[in-house]
């Protein structure tokens, strides 16, 4: 198994990213922590194979967490789960060592790619011997770098379905294809279909919302 350490300022969303790794099979949490302080304390008492960090941290910033990582000696890859869209912090990312890099909001599918591309890219460092030329080099990075293309069925496009993904992981109380409707400019019925095409992919919760008369409306809820 490979040991996650979950290190998010918010509870709530620290949660969220708990238990959407616990459902990526191969992978389990080693802990949870909410400042930089205790993730590198942590990293220093347990065993973790990546750490999965938040940029804006109450005490200091990841990108610090991340080079104190390094000037440790800890072996221990990181992924970025971060609103920085800064570009000078996208550079110091990767220059820290910072193997994947997931902007929030993100879906469960988004968070699942990176972590399947990441065990796979460990599972071929992994083997003993070299490689046999560039071609193997390439490919091995690519293993992280990639975009999966998983073709959205005909029809449904990128933009709407990260459009109707982000009003749905706002909606604590559930939303309704009307309501997604508003909340995107879409017509109700490509609203409904994309929250359909959510519940069937695992990233959102389908349930009946029983009101004062007529029958139950159907709302969705993020998972």
């Amino acid at each position: 198994m490979i040991e996650v350490l979950v290190v998010e300022d918010d509870p709530v969303a620290a949660e969220a990213h708990r238990t959407y790794v616990e459902r990526v099979s191969g992978f389990t949490v080693a802990g949870v922590v909410h400042s930089g302080a205790d993730a590198l304390r942590f990293c220093e008492r347990n065993p973790v194979d990546v750490v999965l960090l938040d940029f804006y941290l109450p005490d200091t910033h990841g990108l610090t967490v991340c080079r104190a990582l390094r000037a440790g000696g800890r072996d221990v890859d990181v992924i970025a789960v971060t609103s920085a869209r800064d570009l000078a912090v996208i550079r110091s990312a990767v220059s820290v060592g910072v193997v994947q890099y997931l902007l929030k909001p993100f879906t469960f599918a988004s968070l699942r790619d990176k972590l399947d591309r990441y065990a796979r890219f460990r599972e071929q460092a992994a083997r003993a011997g070299e490689v046999s030329g560039q071609a193997d080099v390439d490919g091995m990075l690519a293993t992280l770098r990639t975009p999966d293309h998983r073709a959205l069925p005909k029809g449904m496009s990128d933009e709407t379905l990260q459009a109707v993904t982000d009003v749905l992981s706002r909606a604590s109380e559930g939303l309704s294809a009307a309501a997604a409707a508003d909340l995107t400019g879409v017509s109700r019925v490509t609203a409904r279909r994309y929250l359909e095409y959510l519940a069937q992919n695992g990233m959102a919760q389908r349930k009946p919302h029983y009101g004062q008369v007529g029958r139950p409306e159907v709302r969705f809820y993020p998972c």
